[in-house]
């Protein structure tokens, strides 16, 4: 049998709260205070699902919310999923650094200049990522382990004695 799901008792503050959640120009937290003021006066999840246009779920996620957090549900949290990792954490930081130093023909790649794109399929080719990444992803994953994306022209070297006064003269 299904067990019917309402806020407990709620204080004079929390009351007062909710009262002046229904002013708040942030829809999340105007159609929580709905719910909780709805379900303190003893309406059931369904007939408050009802009444605002919303799912039963959706009012039994909120009484849930606030028995557990009390009024702090009234914040809207992250929706990313907890198991989410990132494909390439720090241990790749190192070994990314020494590819991005490295030519991209060593990696049987058109050009001798790296791209994002370049950089996601090698690291899939290289099995670092289950499958190809975007050129977003992958710069994301490079800011966030501290590897800053520049243009290839600074840093790359040639083994020809005269590069360094040759790459002077082009860049200025």
């Amino acid at each position: 049998m299904n067990s019917r799901v309402f806020v407990p008792p709620l204080t004079p503050l929390q009351r007062q709260q909710l009262q002046e959640g229904l002013r708040s120009v942030d829809a999340f937290t105007l159609r929580r205070c709905q719910i909780l003021l709805a379900s303190a006066e003893g309406q059931t999840p369904s007939r408050i699902a009802h009444s605002l246009g919303c799912t039963g779920a959706t009012v039994r996620n909120a009484i849930h919310a606030f028995r557990r957090e009390g009024l702090a549900c009234l914040k809207e949290k992250s929706s990313r999923p907890h198991s989410a990792r990132p494909f390439l954490d720090a241990s790749y930081a190192e070994p990314l650094k020494e590819l991005l130093h490295t030519s991209p023909r060593l990696f049987a790649q058109p050009s001798s200049l790296w791209t994002l794109q370049r950089v996601a399929a090698v690291c899939h080719l290289r099995a670092w990522t289950p499958r190809q990444l975007s050129g977003e992803a992958i710069r994301l994953a490079l800011k966030r382990l501290g590897i800053r994306w520049r243009r290839a022209k600074h840093w790359i070297t040639s083994p020809d004695p005269a590069y360094a006064r040759k790459k002077k003269h082009a860049i200025g």
